[in-house]
């Protein structure tokens, strides 16, 4: 046993591990979509409650994007593509969209709760990637004012849901005609406020909360975080270079109906 899990256990982390870092540097996305469900599952079957459950599956998968962002940005900032007007702009309104959110909101809601918001949205990225509908031509990114307020949403939702806001980031770059490569790698910087504050925000909440699990820290799982990180770091390079030699459209799609799998699962656990 390593970290106090078992071979299969490590192999498994090790897995989604690769495959959530891979999609971080393809998609621009912080793999709570996938890592979410799928750890809820592992706790679960390690005997962690459903109220508890849902709760360190979306802190734990919050953390991991904090390594996982700073490999996929480094891949796409080599280049050029990460649009840094846009990060700074958005970058403070994420922050404190963040923190209230996993400080405040995410400790006073219930386990089912979240994993029936996380279920809906899940539900609504999925279909929002299979519409692609496109933005005006003369559209353009809002002021500074709105910029804050769209980073305070991107921020406040990614905290309930554990992921790294290109859900939203992404769709809301391109609707404001950036392009979407660009877009990518700049929800790929997002990702890394996003997960700090939310992180801080986790282990302020869940400070006096007792896991039956060694090695937790509020919500945080520290031992799957350390086992996640590593294989997620190594494959968003590998992720990033995909993106910019393809067309993403038709893995879009692809990805879509796995979602809605996921979220029908997740959606399951809430009811």
């Amino acid at each position: 046993m390593i970290l106090g899990l078992d071979w299969l256990l490590i192999l498994e982390l090790l897995l989604l591990g690769c495959f959530t870092g891979f999609l971080a540097g393809l998609l621009g996305i912080g793999g709570g979509m996938l890592m979410v469900p799928f750890m809820t599952l592992i706790l679960s079957a390690h005997g962690v409650p459903a109220s508890l459950s849902v709760k360190m599956a979306i802190a734990t998968s919050m953390a991991t994007i904090l390594f996982t962002s700073l490999s996929s940005v480094r891949a796409h900032h080599k280049r050029g593509a990460v649009r840094w007007d846009i990060v700074k702009t958005l970058a403070p309104g994420i922050v404190a969209g963040g923190l209230v959110s996993g400080a405040g909101v995410f400790a006073l809601l219930k386990g089912t709760t979240l994993a029936l918001v996380f279920a809906l949205f899940v539900a609504f990225s999925a279909t929002q990637m299979l519409r692609a509908k496109k933005s005006h031509a003369g559209r353009q990114m809002p002021g500074p004012a709105g910029r804050f307020a769209a980073g305070g949403v991107i921020g406040f939702i990614s905290g309930l849901v554990g992921a790294g806001g290109g859900f939203i980031s992404v769709p809301f770059m391109t609707w404001c005609n950036v392009a979407m490569h660009n877009a990518v790698a700049t929800s790929a910087a997002l990702g890394f406020p996003i997960a700090l504050a939310n992180t801080l925000g986790y282990v302020i909440g869940g400070w006096s909360v007792s896991s039956p699990l060694p090695g937790a820290l509020g919500y945080l799982w520290l031992p799957a975080l350390a086992v996640i990180a590593t294989s997620s770091v190594l494959f968003a390079p590998l992720g990033a270079k995909v993106a910019h030699a393809m067309n993403v459209q038709q893995l879009k799609r692809v990805f879509a109906m796995m979602l809605y799998a996921l979220a029908a699962y997740m959606l399951s656990r809430a009811v």
